[in-house]
């Protein structure tokens, strides 16, 4: 089993800056891609940043310029740094991570997600 553990949301005024965490545990042979997603009040979920194995990363374009995503896989976890934030960025954030468990088999896991609201 793997299990993602998303932090470092709140509330931040419009401008500011947040980085969220996602750690995963569990029996981790290898973790692939892995992605930020959110999701708004009354609106899909929709990507927001990924991070392949290989460092490669891309970004929505809402977020381009403003959110940073890296990982250190030392530790199995990814980050989000997030600035200049605009009230269209409130919405709960979600880590998504693949891989391979010890037991070489693929994993897709996500968790349960990290509330970010910028508020005046």
């Amino acid at each position: 089993q793997v299990q993602l553990v998303e932090s470092g949301g709140g509330l931040v005024q419009p401008g500011g800056s947040l980085r969220l965490s996602c750690a995963a545990s569990g029996s981790i042979s290898r973790i692939n891609d892995v992605g930020w997603y959110r999701q708004a009040p009354g609106k899909e979920r929709e990507l927001v940043a990924r991070i392949t194995s290989g460092d490669n990363t891309n970004y929505a374009d809402s977020v381009k310029g403003r959110f940073t995503i890296s990982r250190d896989n030392a530790r199995n976890t990814v980050y989000l740094q997030m600035s200049s934030l605009k009230l269209e960025d409130t919405a709960v954030y979600y880590c998504n991570a693949q891989g391979f468990t010890t037991a070489i088999r693929r994993f897709d896991a996500w968790g349960q997600g990290t509330q970010v609201t910028v508020s005046s």
